[in-house]
């Protein structure tokens, strides 16, 4: 269970770390695209516009994926939790079934003791 608990921070941690590269990534390149920029201001606000555009995209694309690992993440763990409080239930039952058996042992125990006195 904790492995699964560690995966989970890890996984949504490396998305996060994604995420933050893909925004610094994206700005950086944009600013060095206007600083070195050799055409016109009309070109070079298309291009910024169209590189504005593909970064959405993959932000797009990088939030839905990570979504979509949290979703799974939280479909197994949930499974797993079902699984064990199933297993601790039967386990419950299990244990009063013992007990009332000795219970159920000792009184019959105790009326032969009372009916041989």
């Amino acid at each position: 269970m904790e492995n699964i608990s560690l995966q989970r921070a890890y996984d949504m941690n490396n998305a996060k770390n994604i995420f933050i590269g893909l925004v610094i990534g994206g700005l950086v390149g944009a600013a060095a695209m206007l600083l070195f920029a050799p055409q016109s201001g009309k070109r070079t606000r298309d291009q910024i516009q169209l590189k504005s555009d593909q970064l959405r995209d993959q932000t797009t694309d990088t939030v839905k994926n990570a979504l979509a690992q949290v979703r799974f993440n939280t479909r197994e763990i949930t499974a797993g939790v079902q699984e064990k409080a199933g297993q601790l239930k039967q386990l419950g039952q299990d244990q009063l079934v013992k007990q009332l058996d000795r219970a159920s042992t000792a009184l019959d125990d105790g009326k032969k003791a009372v009916e041989a006195a």
